[in-house]
């Protein structure tokens, strides 16, 4: 099983064109970058359990709905009567997502360190929002510290909102101290621009692997000896690139559990072949969320062998 730990959203994304009064229609979608980790993961049909502290309101109810649909196991699931966390969507032409928060005073900010993870873990997944609202983000932040301490395999997409983040320098320090703590590191390009680091500065503090993605230009993975391998972008008709990130977490964690290769060593032994196809994969899992409007995982069906 794997574990995807942090927050769970609703997307509030464009529906076409508005009403006579000039506000655009907006459409409510489940989102949030773990949530949209752990469905897809259950969607290609990788056991997955989702951690983090949902609302008991109607749109938490639909969140655990969807987790339940994909066959995603809820029983880490932290209830509070606090709102649903809202995120609006504004799609550029090109089809990338900025978002604008409301996030005070909501559900999942008030996450607690779980007492453990169910005996069958073999990683956990965390990122983005969830390790910077406090004080949920301690919690998260001691999760993370903790599995990774007693040998969990552990990815970070720290997926990088800078509105909500008040003191970069700071978050940046933050992000820092969790290398040591992390074994596969997933960034885009626009977040290791803003974070002001490099793939060789972060492998020098923890990870074995370091996977960036350049959206139209592909992915690369970059590895402590040297190594690094790329693959193009999966060509595709874009209708928005929301959840695009989220989908190569999984797509990378249910290759890799499938080759056996969820620890350092073993991300350390796979040579240029088994990470072309593992990065193919994940481009192909990517362009189809990037098909559609909104974060809609792909099914395994959906991307053959």
């Amino acid at each position: 099983m794997i574990v995807v730990a942090g927050e769970a959203l609703i997307d509030l994304v464009p529906g076409g064109p508005g009403g006579d009064d000039g506000l655009p229609a907006l459409l409510p979608r489940r989102g949030g970058g773990p949530y949209n980790t752990a469905v897809a993961l259950g969607r290609l049909g990788t056991p997955a359990a989702f951690c983090s502290r949902v609302s008991t309101d109607g749109f938490g109810e639909a969140l655990l709905d969807g987790l339940r649909v994909a066959g995603v196991d809820v029983s880490l699931v932290q209830r509070g009567p606090e709102p649903t966390t809202l995120a609006v969507a504004a799609v550029g032409a090109d089809g990338s997502a900025g978002y604008g928060f409301y996030a005070g005073g909501t559900a999942d900010r008030l996450f607690e360190l779980p007492a453990a993870l169910p005996a069958g873990a073999r990683a956990l997944c965390l990122g983005t929002c969830s390790l910077v609202l406090e004080p949920g983000a301690s919690a998260y932040e001691a999760l993370l510290r903790r599995e990774a301490g007693r040998g969990l395999f552990t990815l970070l997409d720290p997926n990088v909102r800078p509105g909500l983040i008040p003191d970069a320098d700071a978050y940046r320090e933050r992000f820092r101290s969790w290398l040591p703590d992390v074994r596969l590191l997933k960034v885009s390009a626009e977040d290791a621009r803003w974070l002001g680091g490099s793939p060789a500065d972060w492998l020098a503090s923890g990870p074995a692997a370091v996977v960036v993605t350049r959206g139209g230009e592909g992915i690369s993975v970059h590895l402590r000896d040297g190594r690094t391998y790329a693959v193009p972008a999966e060509p595709v008709r874009i209708v928005d690139t929301i959840g695009a990130g989220d989908t190569v977490n999984a797509a990378l964690l249910h290759r890799l559990a499938g080759r056996d290769a969820l620890s350092a060593a073993s991300l350390a032994a796979l040579d240029g072949p088994a990470w072309a196809d593992t990065l193919t994969y994940a481009a192909r899992a990517a362009a189809a969320t990037c098909s559609r409007a909104g974060a809609e995982p792909p099914f395994a069906a959906e991307l053959g062998v």
